[in-house]
């Protein structure tokens, strides 16, 4: 019994896997269950016994398509704890979110993201409620506590939450695109890093 439940969620999980591939490259709707089951060696009939519809199998992907170690990050370190460290704690998390950048499997997720932005109106909701209610908030949170302690100039937190994480994403960007077509990302190993020291002493206050 055991051994058929492995089976059983080996079979699926490799048919998420597919139709990762698969959505990443051609989008939802070029991504059909004939070509999830041919990718996986199954037949397409076999699909159906672990997830009803190709909705159901995007339902699942759709779970982990904005779970990053961004949640992870500012869980184990709160603003209002953490920041007081102020440029490190900002380039701990411009590391995070070149980690993401290079990283095989976040690639495919945020392919799909950009993809289904266009065309998909529960994925532009959940990316506004990530990005601004939660990504962008925190941050804006951790320059309010850089404030207090006198680290950086004042001014309004959320908008240089904003400047300070618009560049991140362009980055993110840049690097997707280029690795999609096979050409180097050198020119940005060390992006991430000049970007938060620029961005640092434009508004730390000097000592």
């Amino acid at each position: 019994m055991d051994r058929d439940k492995q089976t059983t969620s080996s079979t699926k999980q490799k048919i998420l896997d597919a139709a990762l591939d698969l959505i990443a490259s051609f989008g939802y709707k070029g991504a059909s269950v004939r070509k999830i089951a041919k990718a996986v060696g199954i037949r397409e009939s076999a699909i159906y016994n672990h997830f009803k519809n190709k909705e159901e199998i995007f339902a699942s992907i759709m779970q982990n398509l904005f779970v990053s170690p961004l949640d992870e990050f500012f869980t184990k370190k709160p603003p209002q704890i953490y920041a007081k460290r102020g440029k490190i704690y900002l380039l701990e998390f411009a590391m995070n979110i070149k980690i993401l950048s290079f990283d095989s499997r976040h690639e495919k997720l945020f392919r799909i993201i950009l993809v289904e932005l266009m065309q998909n109106e529960k994925i532009r909701q959940i990316f506004l409620q990530k990005f601004f209610d939660e990504y962008i908030k925190h941050l804006s949170n951790a320059f309010f506590v850089m404030m207090q302690e006198g680290l950086i100039r004042s001014g309004d937190p959320l908008l240089m939450a904003q400047e300070f994480f618009a560049p991140l994403f362009y980055f993110r960007l840049h690097t997707l695109l280029l690795r999609m077509d096979d050409k180097s990302t050198t020119s940005l190993s060390t992006i991430f890093e000049k970007h938060v020291e620029f961005f640092w002493e434009g508004v730390a206050i000097s000592s």
